[in-house]
């Protein structure tokens, strides 16, 4: 089940939300776990024990290590706990994989290797994230573990960022699990959130994400330079509007249950170095890196090579989370080797030049990178890569991708481009914190109360509410005249 969906939107959110607020406050979780537990098994029943058997053990490993003083048994049980959440990862995500490199070893040497094929649950590099952050934040000291399973399940499995995150820290959530108060303007600037999350990915990521299979769909000898410009542009728009319009999408969510959500973008195709894009992108998982895994391994305060060897190392792990395949290991390893260059004297460098030059330096290599994440092998890659720069096979726009040379995939192309900048919604703001100085901030349940009689200063409120029900609107004539709507981070 899909956010995106006329069975998430039309019944399974609806009911959800009726029943929760129908519901006394000790029973709100109760039900928000059996709502999360059928949302996950509405698309993979047979994983359904896997996830509750998670959820059960990481309950009880957080339990044992608060229920012992003693640091070496608390670290033992630590110990155990993340090494078991890691195998099952690697069991399921990474068996093939390894299996398969494996038997391309060993039949060099006339052996065989049985290749695993192991079905992927849906989401599990997210809940296993979730789960090493309750224990390891347990540890620490940073959060009281929970006494009831029911309230670890709702962290677990809570269903706006199950499948494709944010990746919560636990002791960023830890108090809203237990006590959280909802409001009339919280629960409407979810809306708000959702609503508008839900036209990124409808109306610019799915129309972008039809061109961009396309070309990536064609041979290495049909591709042109032009082509591969073309696919390359809208796949970087498509995959931006398709993750941070998912994560403003459960961010809204949340917010309609009365949590408060991290986020998870601001704006990464503004960065002016690779330094910059890592605290703009997906930041969820690039905080969790850091505090999981970069800082214990000595983070900055180790000698500069172990500072530049740590860096390499958590996005090479980066890259391999996001995909058991070697294209995203180059493209972890790729970014991994310009932070580590930006580290030397050419991020000085870099910062001193103009900003448009670190702009323009950041972003070719962001799509660079971005070929490797969603080339299906190695080889037509490296040669998408080479058409990019001219080393190109085909020499026109195949007669496929020129129909996509039409009036709504270009002017999509120019609203994407716009609106992954700030400066659309800056304009916006500045014009209406002039025309409405004193509601241009006010919460959209303003609207209600004001609904009795139109005035001047409640104009904006209608507007913002005229906008949401176009949205809707639109997105919802959309889904319905169109079958393509997929996720890109389902998959990881």
């Amino acid at each position: 089940m899909v956010f995106s969906s006329a069975i998430f939107l039309y019944v399974f959110l609806p009911i959800t939300l009726g029943l929760y607020y129908a519901l006394t406050h000790r029973l709100k979780n109760i039900w928000l776990l059996i709502a999360s537990l059928i949302f996950y098994a509405w698309g993979d029943p047979k994983h359904l024990p896997l996830m509750v058997g998670s959820i059960l053990f990481n309950w009880i490993v957080g339990l044992l290590i608060a229920g012992t003083r003693r640091k070496r048994l608390q670290l033992l049980i630590l110990s155990a706990g993340v090494s078991v959440n890691l195998l099952f990862l690697i069991y399921y995500k990474y068996a093939a994989f390894l299996t398969g490199n494996a038997n391309e070893i060993a039949s060099v040497f006339g052996r065989h290797v049985q290749v695993l094929d192991v079905a992927l649950p849906v989401g599990i590099s997210f809940f296993t994230f979730h789960s090493i952050s309750y224990i390891v934040d347990v540890y620490r000291g940073e959060a009281k573990a929970l006494r009831s399973p029911l309230d670890m399940g709702v962290y677990i499995s809570l269903f706006p960022q199950l499948i494709a995150g944010p990746i919560i820290r636990f002791h960023d959530i830890a108090d809203q699990i237990l006590h959280r108060r909802n409001t009339l303007e919280r629960f409407s600037s979810g809306i708000e959130r959702f609503v508008f999350g839900l036209g990124k990915k409808v109306l610019i990521a799915n129309t972008l994400g039809q061109v961009a299979d396309q070309v990536f769909a064609l041979p290495q000898h049909e591709i042109s330079t032009a082509t591969a410009w073309f696919g390359i542009v809208c796949y970087t728009l498509q995959i931006y509007f398709d993750f941070s319009g998912y994560s403003d999408m459960a961010i809204g969510l949340a917010r309609m249950f009365g949590f408060e959500l991290t986020e998870n973008f601001n704006y990464p195709y503004i960065a002016t170095s690779i330094r910059e894009f890592w605290r703009r992108w997906h930041i969820s998982l690039s905080t969790w890196f850091r505090d999981y895994l970069y800082i214990p391994l000595g983070g900055n305060r180790a000698s500069p090579f172990r500072v530049c060897l740590n860096l390499f190392t958590v996005f090479l792990l980066c890259g391999l989370w996001h995909g058991a395949s070697w294209n995203f290991v180059v493209w972890g390893a790729f970014h991994g080797s310009l932070l580590v260059l930006e580290r030397s004297r050419f991020g000085k460098t870099l910062d001193s030049l103009p900003k448009y030059v670190g702009w323009a330096y950041t972003l070719l290599m962001v799509m660079i990178g971005w070929v490797f994440f969603r080339a299906e092998d190695f080889a037509y890659a490296c040669a998408y890569v080479g058409a990019l720069f001219g080393f190109a096979h085909g020499s026109s726009i195949p007669p496929q991708i020129a129909l996509y040379l039409n009036s709504q995939v270009l002017s999509t192309l120019v609203l994407g481009a716009i609106l992954s900048t700030p400066v659309a919604i800056s304009l916006c703001r500045d014009w209406m914190e002039r025309r409405f100085p004193s509601h241009s901030n006010e919460p959209l349940p303003a609207f209600i109360l004001a609904i009795s009689g139109f005035t001047s200063n409640s104009a904006y409120l209608y507007v913002r509410l005229i906008m949401v029900f176009a949205v809707l609107t639109v997105c919802a004539a959309e889904l319905a005249s169109g079958t393509y709507n997929p996720f890109i981070y389902f998959r990881f």
